[in-house]
């Protein structure tokens, strides 16, 4: 047994999110908004959170500044009982920082890097992945830093006995470089529709599965209030969401992933897998924010047919 289920090597930020039917303006124009709420944010912390939330153990590594957000982000991680005693902490640092404007099943979201882009691959030493079982990274085109050595680091950690797992998450810079490289190292990949197509230049979600399949053995395309696509040695599932009042959506694709990673530490097929990734990204919208919504294992499990659970 080791000490972690899944290490998670990611950025760190809060979430600043104002919920609201409205669109901000210049020329000084002041609107409000409904509500404003300080949560966790970043893609990697929201997955962590919802990862140990079903019962996995996970460990996060990553870096921060010595400020308000960066306290915050820690002491919030732990309650939730993520170990953060990997993640490095830099006087003078600064943190990063999302605005999110939230319209429902839409958003608009302004992010201040911060350290975002200064986590290495060499950061992530061989004797902690030897205390895990899974390696998570998320938000590809934010962390930059990690690009030049993630390659390695995946390759790092399945010569160590690890899976590994990526969320590209969205390309600010809609380029979508870099990620076909890594996937020949990635067991599990978890991108949404859109990434999905943007990723091949398929017109389709079903075309740009078949492409992306070739090339890992575990595939989960989100597809929103759609539900989800699974495709994994010569199988392919469709599965529709489970129905929720949606308040926000923010983190939904992140708590999907722990759903689904969870079902495959475990050694579930796809299907019952896919089931749980739905019913963990559907449930997780119930509140603002991406984890004070997130369900707990058998929560989730409520929420699965009868005959998967």
């Amino acid at each position: 047994m080791k000490p972690f289920d899944i290490l998670v090597a990611g950025e760190i930020n809060p979430d600043l999110v104002l919920s609201g039917d409205i669109e901000p303006a210049f020329g000084q124009v002041e609107k409000l908004v409904q509500s404003a709420v300080l949560t966790i944010g970043s893609s990697s912390a929201i997955f962590a959170c919802g990862a140990a939330r079903l019962g996995l153990k996970v460990a996060f590594i990553g870096l921060c500044g010595d400020d308000i957000f960066g306290r915050f982000m820690l002491d919030e991680m732990r309650k939730r009982l993520v170990n953060v005693d990997h993640v490095m902490v830099l006087p003078g640092g600064s943190t990063g920082l999302s605005v999110i404007l939230n319209r429902g099943a839409d958003r608009a979201i302004l992010t201040h890097p911060g350290l975002m882009q200064s986590l290495r691959a060499d950061d992530v030493c061989d004797s902690l992945l030897g205390q895990g079982r899974h390696l998570h990274v998320a938000s590809y085109y934010l962390q930059t830093g990690l690009h030049p050595g993630l390659p390695d680091l995946f390759r790092r950690a399945r010569s160590l006995g690890l899976t590994t797992s990526l969320d590209p998450n969205y390309d600010p810079a809609e380029r979508w470089l870099g990620v076909h490289d890594l996937l020949e190292v990635t067991d599990v990949f978890l991108p949404n529709d859109l990434e999905a197509r943007s990723l091949t230049g398929a017109s389709t979600v079903d075309a740009a599965a078949e492409q992306l399949a070739q090339k890992v053995s575990s595939l989960a395309i989100k597809l929103g209030a759609a539900g989800a696509m699974g495709v994994q040695g010569g199988q392919k599932v469709m599965l529709p969401s489970p129905p929720v009042t949606v308040v926000d959506t923010v983190g939904a694709g992140d708590s999907f992933d722990a759903g689904f990673l969870y079902g495959y530490l475990h050694g579930w097929g796809l299907e019952k897998s896919l089931w749980l990734a739905v019913a963990c990204g559907a449930l997780s919208t119930r509140a603002a924010g991406g984890v004070d919504a997130q369900p707990t294992l058998e929560e989730a499990l409520a929420n699965l047919p009868d005959k998967r659970v």
